[in-house]
């Protein structure tokens, strides 16, 4: 089953936030835990880790685009099959 990765909200006033850089491409293995982009937000620029294990099947939002929070940066899928799958749709 594929995880969303969401824009958190890391701060009480915080409404949104640029995506500075992806660190993955898709199609790419990731880690829980590792660190898939930086995000700027109206005070610090933040490191946006990976919610789950498994194989980048969409990247959402373009580096240098500004979004609310919660919108869904990305699609981590569980398997090579599942991203093809979710990226062919």
């Amino acid at each position: 089953m594929a995880t969303d990765v969401i824009l958190p909200k890391w701060g009480l006033t915080m409404e949104d936030g640029t995506v500075v850089a992806w660190h993955i491409d898709e199609g790419d293995h990731v880690v829980a835990g590792e660190m898939i982009a930086e995000v700027e937000t109206e005070k610090v620029e933040n490191e946006l880790e990976a919610p789950c294990s498994g194989v980048v099947a969409q990247i959402l939002v373009d580096e240098d685009e500004t979004v609310d929070v919660g919108t869904v940066l990305a699609v981590i899928a569980d398997n090579e099959a599942e991203a093809e799958a979710i990226a062919g749709a």
